[in-house]
């Protein structure tokens, strides 16, 4: 992974590289980041840079053979951990080690590739995709064996808030004595999740979203696309360079969540003072409730940004508002009215609260079905 590839984020990229060439390594980084924005891709490129002993910010000039192995991920040295379920291959205890053909393919076709597309090439059904104790047994037994090249060892933890207690555990005591030569970096999202003492052993960079146009050239140069969609398409993706590629190809998950999210509305206004609607709500629940909880949270998420769209519009603050649904005679500006100061509270914290239960298993019918009751009350309130 070449540090030219990496979009923006040149600070950080000249940080990293001038204190690697200091001999300034920290034993554990944290890179905490949005989607989209290049934590994974700006790893590998570091772990390159590292490993293979090269000499400038264009990660060459040093061991040829070296960057080779880096081209599919298949340097000796290089270790991943990251999210993972059971499936019909793997039935019990599944660890990091059993899918790495299919991250390997996955990080080579979209670097910047979102947790929920990585849960779509695992097929996650109705399961929720966890690091466990099983990735952090394999870490110590990586971790004991000395380097093949006779350098560092890298292991870098994707997602690394999805630990659970057990790894989590396991995981600070190697942070808290590590092995000479060792480094560990720990990518999240959402920092607060992480547990607090495995933060504090940790040196924290912090990525920004990228900016727009960033994201337009890159358009324009890797996808030859025409500079005036090019812009509009960065301006809908909000710092998210993994969204940006999706809203290209229109076959991302927003196309589809929109149209959930219409058919939720328009049967909601539908229920009103009609009772035979109600079926239209129970339906759709159940539509959704047949859908893997991933899904299911990451829907209700996109809901809760549709709600804040509606209600930005209502507020004729248009310029904040970047979202365009596409379904035929559904129009955001005309939704908008029936999302206020009165209700907004409301459905976000309905919407959170959903989120809360599917999360934890609970019956995603019920909670579903809840809510679409709820929602129907709440955008008829004056």
């Amino acid at each position: 992974m070449l540090f030219s590839k990496i979009l923006g984020q040149d600070y950080i990229k000249n940080h990293l590289t001038k204190s690697a060439l200091s001999g300034r390594i920290p034993h554990a980084q944290l890179f905490v980041g949005p989607e989209g924005c290049g934590t994974l891709a700006m790893a590998i490129a570091y772990a390159q840079f590292i490993l293979c002993n090269n000499l400038d910010s264009e990660n060459a000039g040093g061991n040829e053979a070296c960057n080779l192995k880096f081209q599919n991920l298949s340097h000796p040295d290089l270790h991943f951990v990251y999210p993972t379920v059971t499936t019909e291959d793997v039935k019990t205890k599944p660890k990091s080690l059993d899918f790495i053909t299919d991250w390997r393919q996955f990080v080579a076709e979209n670097p910047y590739g979102s947790l929920f597309d990585w849960y779509q090439v695992l097929g996650v059904q109705n399961k929720q995709g966890e690091i466990r104790e099983a990735d952090a047994q394999e870490v110590l037994k990586s971790l004991a064996l000395k380097s093949y090249e006779g350098g560092y060892k890298v292991m870098i933890v994707w997602m690394a808030e999805k630990m659970n207690n057990t790894a989590s555990n396991k995981l600070l005591k190697l942070l808290e004595e590590p092995a000479d030569k060792t480094l560990f970096i720990l990518i999240v999202e959402n920092e607060e999740d992480l547990i607090q003492t495995i933060r504090s052993r940790c040196q924290a960079l912090h990525f920004g979203a990228l900016p727009e146009k960033e994201i337009t050239a890159s358009l324009v140069s890797r996808e030859n696309i025409e500079p005036r969609l090019a812009s509009k398409i960065a301006h809908q993706a909000q710092g998210n360079y993994n969204k940006a590629l999706q809203l290209l190809q229109e076959n991302g998950e927003d196309a589809v969540f929109e149209k959930w999210f219409v058919d939720w509305v328009r049967a909601a206004f539908r229920a009103k003072g009609n009772a035979a609607a109600i079926q239209d709500l129970i339906a759709w629940s159940e539509q959704i409730a047949g859908l893997g909880r991933e899904t299911q949270k990451k829907f209700l998420s996109y809901c809760i940004t549709m709600f804040r769209h509606a209600l930005l519009l209502n507020y004729q603050t248009t310029s904040l508002v970047f979202m365009e649904p596409k379904i035929e005679k559904f129009k955001l500006e005309n939704f908008a009215p029936f999302v206020n100061g009165n209700n907004i509270q409301a459905i976000f914290q309905e919407l959170s609260d959903a989120m809360y239960h599917i999360e934890r298993n609970g019956n995603a019918k019920i909670i579903l079905t809840d809510l679409s009751i709820k929602l129907t009350r709440l955008i008829h309130k004056n």
